[in-house]
């Protein structure tokens, strides 16, 4: 049984980094998905691929992996660089501003 551990990305709906602390421990496909001939639904009898485990720390995650004898692979995340401005969105409202509220 293969696995793979992975921090999960943002969401398009966060600007923050709140809730993308945690680790992801999720199954590979033991078989391939196939198209119902009627209705066109793709399915498997793979109940593994929908179970993913959730973890505070890679660490916790690697753990629990080498104690039930799952074959891991760990992706590392992409740093991301702070987008950090002097004053910010604030400085649009400041009453303090050089020049002219151009928008």
């Amino acid at each position: 049984m293969r696995a793979r551990i992975y921090q999960p990305a943002r969401t398009a709906m966060q600007s923050g980094t709140a809730k993308a602390k945690g680790w992801v421990l999720e199954f590979a496909p033991a078989e391939a998905r196939e198209v119902d001939p009627l209705m066109g639904w793709t399915s498997s009898g793979d109940t593994q691929a929908q179970v993913k485990l959730r973890f505070d720390t890679r660490e916790a995650a690697e753990a629990y992996a080498a104690e039930k004898g799952i074959e891991v692979e760990v992706m590392e995340p992409k740093a991301r660089k702070p987008v950090i401005r002097p004053r910010g969105y604030g400085e649009n409202f400041a009453t303090d501003r050089r020049g002219a509220w151009t928008h």
